[in-house]
């Protein structure tokens, strides 16, 4: 969402629902750190079990501050108010409170230093990982792992804030204590996720970081381009495409969102073209890609408009509904606005549908509004010249 600023440019605008809930997840950290930490039990002489009740209050605060997690990712969305500011203060906000929790453990002597360290190490290196990517135009989205990772980290500390408020009355110690061994079961579960999770980074960014040579890059399914462009160089693809289409007896059509019809226009700009395009779907919102190319209503909903799963339908359906040999499909967000949380502007996801099969592939395109779209027609032109070719 944005506003007009003064000098009439748009900015974001600032004090959205989901970035209050971010903010006061930040200054609500200290309340929890109080709950903890300090001996307000007697502070309170009255309250005989307040200090039985101490580590169940705290655990609660945590768990209520970590929930907001979901509240402001949900409000964002929902609300269409994925904000800069918003993307870089969520994940630090959550690193706050997993640290703050922590360090007041480690400082009660109720957890050993060195898990603390693994936890936070795997922090720093990973947003490292991170930085270095976003410098190139490159986000590496959270797997399974990172996700897994993050519950299983907030159920172990809410299960040691709590542990030791069961009173042991065996002598032979903690390990007749059930929460003492559950805790550390989950932790350990916890750490084995934190260091998979970083070794995941380390993988998906080994060429970032130097790890793979430059001619294995060809190999990836994400695609940047960063050389000019311009529509001259699309009308040259665009001739390319027929003139395939034509020794290879196919026909195509395209399925196009962020384009709104650029690809098919390219193609039909050609002399002759009419022999081999069967046509374009112009489906700039939802109900036109789940109306006119079948694209399930379900994964619209689950996995986003700009996604592989809907690229993928899409290119189907366009290829069955105009009954085309070939189709490419293109999703995106070519800005200035729509950007999602592991989807910035210029995050485009390319489909082709053809006798092979439906294949996609994610690009990251720098540039404007006017480049990111051109450099989408560009590059489903080239992907429709590969599949006419024989070419994965």
């Amino acid at each position: 969402m944005t506003e007009s600023a003064p000098n009439g440019a748009a900015r974001e605008k600032l004090w959205t629902p989901a970035n209050v809930v971010t903010l006061v997840r930040i200054c609500c950290v200290p309340v929890f750190v109080v709950a903890i930490i300090s001996p307000w039990p007697a502070w309170f002489p009255q309250w005989s079990d307040a200090e039985t009740w101490k580590p169940w209050i705290a655990a609660g605060i945590f768990v209520l501050l970590a929930a907001t997690d979901g509240l402001d990712g949900y409000l964002a969305r929902s609300r269409n108010e994925v904000t800069n500011f918003g993307k870089f203060m969520d994940p630090l906000a959550d690193k706050i409170l997993v640290a703050a929790a922590l360090l007041a453990l480690v400082e009660l002597s109720i957890l050993p230093s060195w898990v603390a360290l693994v936890i936070l190490t795997r922090e720093f290196i990973v947003s490292g990982i991170r930085m270095v990517a976003a410098s190139q135009g490159v986000v590496i989205a959270a797997s399974w792992y990172g996700k897994a990772k993050t519950v299983t980290q907030i159920v172990a500390i809410v299960l040691f804030i709590i542990k030791d408020s069961v009173v042991i009355t065996d002598p032979e110690g903690v390990l007749h204590n059930p929460l003492y061994l559950v805790s550390w079961a989950v932790m350990i579960v916890a750490l084995v996720l934190t260091i998979v999770s970083m070794l995941d980074y380390f993988v998906k960014a080994r060429e970032l970081l130097g790890f793979t040579s430059a001619s294995r890059k060809a190999d990836r399914a994400e695609v940047v381009l960063e050389d000019a462009v311009d529509l001259d160089a699309c009308r040259v693809s665009a001739a390319d495409v027929v003139a395939a289409a034509r020794e290879a007896r196919k026909t195509v059509a395209t399925a196009e969102s962020l384009t709104g019809g650029m690809v098919a226009a390219a193609l039909t700009a050609i002399p002759g073209s009419s022999a081999v395009v069967r046509g374009g779907v112009v489906s700039y919102v939802d109900d036109v890609k789940h109306a006119v190319l079948g694209v399930d209503a379900g994964t619209l909903a689950r996995c986003g408009a700009v996604s592989e799963e809907v690229a993928c339908q899409m290119a189907q359906g366009a290829k069955d509904d105009l009954q085309a040999d070939v189709a490419v499909a293109v999703t995106g967000i070519a800005g200035p606005g729509g950007a999602e949380e592991g989807k910035p502007v210029g995050t485009v996801w390319l489909a082709v549908a053809d006798a092979q099969g439906v294949r996609a592939e994610l690009c990251r395109f720098p540039g404007d509004r006017s480049e990111v779209r051109t450099r989408t027609v560009l590059r489903a032109l080239a992907a429709l010249k590969a599949s006419l070719d024989g070419r994965q």
